[in-house]
């Protein structure tokens, strides 16, 4: 695996930041506009602040159980976005995160630039534990152990405000699974370090038994003697963006949806972050949720009218939008729909297009940032090498084994675009009987093409689950025999070898539900190919789903029957992504 070369590319220092552009998915036209959505990936519950310069802005997004999680992105123009780091290497208490809890741990964070101590902080309600809060003098370098503050059930969405007088609020959410309550939103008051609660909560909003039910993921702001709650409402998948203002911080406060569809198709445009520009613009960063993709990232121009802030564009009828949710609320001059193509925020530089990264050369000793595991890492997980590859052990099986909805150890990142193949070269190393790796299309529902060593051959398979988060069982279809590569019969306990290249294919299909909405649905493929040139389509496609509370991913699974001895492994030698290229699938 070129051993040598990589080597001696280890003794080179690595450069933190360097410009990469997506095959499959670029918002920057390279004509001072661009194209939403800027980020066309699974960031859910998008939160941005300005940095302490005034020139960088800082995002972070929702990673449930995933780790490592709260990933931070950086940008100068909000168009052009890096993935610089990880606020959480692992979730605490540790424990208990130490095996998947699909959908739980980081609910909606908030990032925040606190300029009268210098720190950025980030907070999260954990539905299950309480408040946390984690905090640093550089975003893209260590955070502090996450700590949390208070103490409880439900409490979610949380967002800070400190007030030129050095007092410091907490505007928060509740989860209704967890405290059997929703659509309220309470205030209470902080410490002046944001760090403990010195009042009991007050409502401050109360969405029950109107159209702005579900209000949640609220954000804190102050602008010219105005305290601000920015909140969604009307549900995840359907609903609009509301506006709240009072001169007090526990109100009471009097609201307006400032953002909805309107005619453009753009489902459910709202929970996000609003940023104010030293060139004097106003911004808004928000999802779209597009079901088995996750929920997309998208930037919104603000124009104040009548002090409340207009977002996106003049909003026309709205007809498409009350068919998406009846229960919208009256919208008026002050809410706006979302823009396609717009023109970029004036920065005042013109920056170069910068993407999320999702190739992996694997040619580092750090795992690329774009990859995330079910659970936090466990060493037996996997290993980084200085020879060019990444070293997945096999998750070991449980005894009621049922689906791969237990493992932490797969490698997964998000789906980067609504077309695009990725494809890996992958050795995998089987000790024993039955242990295998391959690629997956990872969610709710699943499949995935592996090889398994059998006797000391190896079944090239398909091992698809259908309701996975249900408990229900995988079933296994054989593709073809394979020899194996090579034999290792020196070892303790004899190794067999098989190389393949492996590909997945995702492909958006659309679609509408019978009452005419957008429907964002998507095919799964896959092939495999013995040189990497020649591909040979394989097994039944999946409709692709989302996981719990997050879009479908894609990357590496590992995994062997209980109770054998020694793990067996897969080595990933790199892992590309690339325009969709389709292949028949030959009956």
């Amino acid at each position: 695996m070129r051993k040598l070369i990589f080597t001696m590319l280890m003794a080179l220092p690595i450069v933190a930041s360097a410009q990469y552009k997506s095959a499959v998915w670029c918002p920057d036209n390279g004509d001072g506009t661009f194209t939403n959505p800027v980020i066309n990936a699974d960031y859910s519950d998008p939160d941005v602040c300005v940095g302490a310069s005034g020139e960088d802005f800082y995002l972070t997004a929702s990673s449930f159980c995933h780790a490592p999680g709260l990933p931070i992105l950086h940008s100068k123009d909000l168009v052009n976005w890096e993935i610089i780091n990880h606020a959480v290497k692992a979730l605490p208490p540790y424990d208990r995160y130490a095996v998947p809890q699909h959908g739980n741990g980081v609910w909606a964070p908030c990032i925040r630039y606190n300029k009268y101590n210098e720190t950025y902080y980030i907070y999260w309600g954990d539905p299950d534990l309480g408040v946390f809060v984690t905090t640093t003098k550089d975003p893209a370098g260590e955070w502090t152990e996450p700590k949390c503050i208070i103490e409880g059930k439900g409490m979610i969405d949380t967002s800070p405000l400190w007030d030129e007088d050095g007092k410091c609020y907490l505007v928060n959410g509740w989860a209704n699974s967890r405290c059997q309550f929703n659509s309220v939103l309470t205030v209470r008051e902080m410490t002046a370090d944001g760090m403990k609660a010195i009042s009991d909560p007050v409502i401050v909003f109360d969405g029950n038994g109107t159209p702005d039910r579900t209000a949640e993921g609220p954000k804190f702001y102050k602008r010219e003697g105005w305290y601000w709650i920015m909140c969604p409402a009307g549900g995840v998948p359907t609903g609009h963006q509301l506006a709240m203002r009072s001169k007090s911080p526990f109100g009471p406060y009097e609201s307006k949806a400032v953002l909805a569809m309107g005619n453009t198709g753009i489902n459910g445009p709202h929970q996000g972050g609003w940023v104010h520009l030293a060139s004097g613009e106003d911004w808004f960063m928000h999802f779209q949720d597009k079901e088995a993709y996750g929920r997309v990232v998208w930037l919104e121009p603000v124009k104040w009218v009548d002090n409340w802030p207009v977002m996106g564009e003049k909003l026309q009828p709205a007809k498409q939008n009350k068919m998406y949710n009846p229960n919208l609320p009256t919208l008026d001059k002050y809410c706006g729909q979302p823009v396609m193509t717009y023109k970029k925020p004036n920065v005042g530089k013109t920056y170069p297009i910068n993407t999320p990264v999702e190739n992996d050369e694997f040619n580092t000793t750090v795992l690329g940032k774009q990859w995330q595991w079910n659970a936090n890492y466990d060493q037996t997980f996997g290993m980084p090498t200085p020879y060019g590859y990444f070293r997945v052990f096999c998750h070991r099986q449980s005894a009621d084994y049922k689906n791969l909805w237990e493992a932490g150890n797969l490698l997964l990142q998000k789906t980067p675009a609504d077309n695009f193949t990725a494809t890996a070269k992958l050795s995998v190393t089987a000790k024993d009987e039955g242990q295998y790796g391959g690629i997956i299309c990872f969610g709710m529902d699943y499949s995935s093409i592996v090889l398994r060593r059998v006797g000391n051959k190896f079944e090239l398979q398909q091992i698809s689950c259908k309701a996975a988060d249900k408990g229900k069982p995988e079933t296994i279809k054989v593709l073809a025999t394979m020899d194996a590569t090579s034999i290792d019969k020196v070892d303790y306990q004899p190794s067999a070898h098989c190389d393949l290249y492996m590909r997945v294919n995702v492909e958006y299909i659309g679609g509408q539900t019978a009452s005419g909405d957008n429907k964002h649905e998507a095919k799964v493929t896959f092939a495999y190919s013995k040189d990497g040139k020649k591909f040979t389509a394989c097994g039944e496609p999946l409709t692709m789903r989302q996981g719990k509370w997050v879009g479908a991913k894609v990357g590496i699974c590992a995994a062997e029957p209980a109770g054998k001895k020694v793990r067996g492994w897969v080595d990933v030698d790199w892992f590309r992504v690339s325009p969709l290229k389709k292949l028949k699938i030959e009956n």
